[in-house]
C-alpha cells in the first residue's frame, strides 16, 4: 500500500501541470502491439475528466473492470490477465473509446543501464546476419527516448513495435539477445522495455530522495549543485575556447593523416544526464506501475572510480525500483563489468557483493567475452544468453540449468595451502587451455604473489613456494583479467578476493 501511495503521490505532483481533458488518455507504455504481463493484476491507467466513469475490458475475457477518475482526473484499474497468448484487443471506454490492437500476453522485462546496454544490434557481432534473422512477431520492443527531468514524470514518448529486421537494428543488443533466448526456450510473447543512456552513473537512475537520505551519497548531490552553479561560466568557456581548440586539432590531425581527438564533453548543467535522479524521473518513473516480470541491467563503468560507494549505491537503486514498482522483490539480473585496461577490479567486487547481499538478483560474468582494449565488447549474444540463463532457471522452472559460473563461497586454510569453495560449480570445475591462471596468495601483512592453483573436485587448492602461512587468496584481481577457471557448463568464475585490505577506491564518494 505504501508503494502504491508513493507512486500516486509522484503522479499528482506532475499532473497538476497537465490540463484536464474530457477525452480518456493513456500513457505511452500502454499502446498497440504491447505485451501485458501474464497471470497478473495488470495496472491499466490514464487520465480522464474528473469523476468520469472508465471501463476497461480485454478480449480474452467477458469481464469488465470499472472505475471512476479522481478529482485530479487520474484513474487506474487492475486488470486480470490470462496465461500467455494473443493477439488480443484491449478496450478502454469513457467519454471516448480507445481500442488497443495486436496486444499479446506474456512476460515483460525492463532493460536498463549505460552504454553496454544501449549498444545496438547493428554494432554487435555478426550484425548483418542477426538483423536479417530478427523476425520474431512474439517479441515486442518499446524504446524509452533519452531524456532528463528534475521531478518524476508520469509519461514518456515511445511506442511498442513488433520485432523484425526493420525495427531491431538500433535496439539494445543485450536486451534483444536476452529476449530472443527467452522466446525460443519458452515459446511465449516477450516484451522488452529498453531504457538506457551511455556514460551515466547509478545515481542518475536513483530517486533523489533516496540519495538525500544517506550521508554516503550526499557528495553526489553536492558535486552536481556545484557544477550547476559554475555552468554559465563553464559553458561559455566550452563554446569559445574548448570547442574551437578541438576543432583546430581535428583539422590538423586530418592534414597529418592522424586520428582525430575525441570531441570534448560539454560541462555538466541543470539538464545534464548526470543529474542525480534525473534519469529515474524521466525514464523509469513513467513506466511505473506497468506490470513487469523483472529487470536486466548492464552498468557500472561510470561508477568504477567510486566502487566503494557503489557497494551501497547499487543495492539502494535496486531497492528503490522495487519499492516504487510495488511488485515485491522482482528479479534483477545484471552484468559484471567486462575486463578493460582502464577498469579497476573493485567495481566487479562491488557487483559481486550486491549479488551476494540483495535477494533475487543474478550476476553475469564476462571475463571470457570482453576486450581489454575496448570498453564496449561486441559479443553481446553471450551476454544476453547468460542473462537468460538466470531467468530460465529461477523464473521459468528450468531447474536443470546452471545459471552462473563458479562464485566464491568460502575458504579453508590447510597448512601452507588454502582450499577455495564455490557455489555454482555445476557438474565440476575445469581449467581451459592448461593450468589454472590468475590466482595469487599472501601471508599476513605481506604482498600477494603468483600462486599454483589445482582443481580438486569442486574446490581449488592454492599454494606458492615460500608461502608457509597463507591467509588470503585473490583470483583475477586486476583491471583486465582473462582467467581460465570455468565450470563444465562453460561459464567463467567471477573474480574475487578473500581479504579485506583497503581497496583502490575506499572512501571515494
Amino acid at each position: 500500500m505504501k508503494s502504491a501511495m508513493r507512486w500516486f503521490g509522484l503522479f499528482v505532483v506532475v499532473f497538476v501541470s497537465v490540463p484536464a481533458t474530457a477525452a480518456v488518455r493513456l500513457p505511452a507504455i500502454l499502446g498497440d502491439n504491447m505485451v501485458l504481463q501474464q497471470k497478473a493484476d495488470a495496472p491499466i491507467w490514464g487520465w480522464a475528466e474528473p469523476q468520469e466513469t472508465v471501463k476497461v475490458k480485454g478480449s480474452w475475457s467477458d469481464a469488465e473492470v470499472t472505475t471512476q477518475a479522481g478529482a485530479d482526473g487520474k484513474w487506474l484499474v487492475k486488470l486480470p490477465t490470462p496465461t500467455a497468448g494473443g493477439p488480443f484487443t484491449l478496450t478502454i471506454v469513457g467519454s471516448n473509446t480507445i481500442t488497443l490492437q495486436n496486444v499479446l500476453v506474456g512476460i515483460v522485462w525492463i532493460c536498463s543501464g549505460q552504454s553496454n546496454m544501449q549498444f545496438s544490434v547493428r554494432n554487435s557481432n555478426n550484425a548483418e546476419a542477426e538483423i536479417a534473422a530478427a523476425d520474431y512477431p512474439k517479441i515486442r520492443l518499446f524504446e524509452v527516448p533519452r531524456s532528463v527531468a528534475e521531478t518524476p514524470q508520469t509519461d514518456c514518448k515511445g511506442s511498442w513495435q513488433p520485432c523484425n529486421p526493420q525495427t531491431i537494428p538500433d535496439f539494445s543488443a543485450v536486451a534483444y539477445y536476452f529476449g530472443r533466448d527467452l522466446n525460443k526456450q519458452l515459446d511465449i510473447p516477450v516484451g522488452l522495455v529498453h531504457t538506457s543512456w551511455g556514460g551515466t552513473a547509478a545515481e542518475s537512475w536513483t530517486r533523489k530522495e533516496i540519495l538525500a537520505a544517506d550521508e554516503d551519497f550526499m557528495p553526489i548531490l553536492k558535486r552536481f549543485d556545484e557544477a550547476v552553479a559554475k555552468y554559465p561560466t563553464a559553458i561559455e568557456e566550452y563554446k569559445t575556447k574548448t570547442l574551437p581548440d578541438w576543432q583546430q586539432k581535428t583539422e590538423q590531425a586530418k592534414t597529418e593523416g592522424k586520428e582525430a581527438p575525441r570531441r570534448p564533453y560539454p560541462p555538466i548543467g541543470p539538464d545534464s544526464q548526470h543529474r542525480p535522479g534525473g534519469l529515474y524521473n524521466a525514464m523509469i518513473a513513467p513506466l511505473i506501475p506497468f506490470a513487469i516480470e523483472g529487470a536486466i541491467w548492464y552498468q557500472g563503468e561510470s561508477n568504477a572510480g567510486r566502487a566503494w560507494q557503489y557497494q551501497k549505491l547499487f543495492p539502494a537503486m535496486i531497492n528503490n525500483w522495487r519499492a516504487d514498482w510495488g511488485r515485491g522483490d522482482f528479479p534483477f539480473y545484471f552484468v559484471q563489468i567486462a575486463p578493460y585496461t582502464g577498469q579497476n577490479p573493485d567495481i566487479r567486487e562491488a557487483q559481486l557483493m550486491t549479488f551476494k547481499t540483495v535477494a533475487n538478483t543474478g550476476i553475469v560474468v564476462t571475463t571470457d567475452i570482453g576486450d581489454p582494449k575496448d570498453i564496449h565488447p561486441k559479443n553481446k549474444q553471450d551476454v544476453g544468453r547468460r542473462l537468460a540463463l538466470w531467468a530460465l532457471s529461477k523464473n521459468y522452472g528450468l531447474k536443470d540449468i546452471v545459471p552462473s559460473g563458479p562464485i566464491y563461497r568460502e575458504m579453508k586454510i590447510e597448512g601452507d595451502k588454502i582450499r577455495v569453495f564455490f557455489d555454482f560449480a555445476g557438474n565440476g570445475l575445469l581449467a581451459r587451455n592448461g593450468d589454472l591462471t590468475h590466482f595469487t596468495i599472501a601471508e599476513d601483512g605481506k604482498d600477494f604473489v603468483p600462486a599454483r592453483a589445482v582443481i580438486d573436485g569442486s574446490t581449488v587448492v592454492v599454494s606458492a613456494e615460500g608461502v608457509k602461512a597463507p591467509v588470503a587468496v585473490r583470483f583475477a584481481w586486476e583491471n583486465a583479467p582473462e582467467p581460465n577457471l570455468f565450470n563444465k557448463e562453460g561459464l567463467p568464475a567471477s573474480p574475487f578476493r578473500t581479504d579485506t585490505r583497503p581497496g583502490a577506491t575506499d572512501g571515494q564518494k
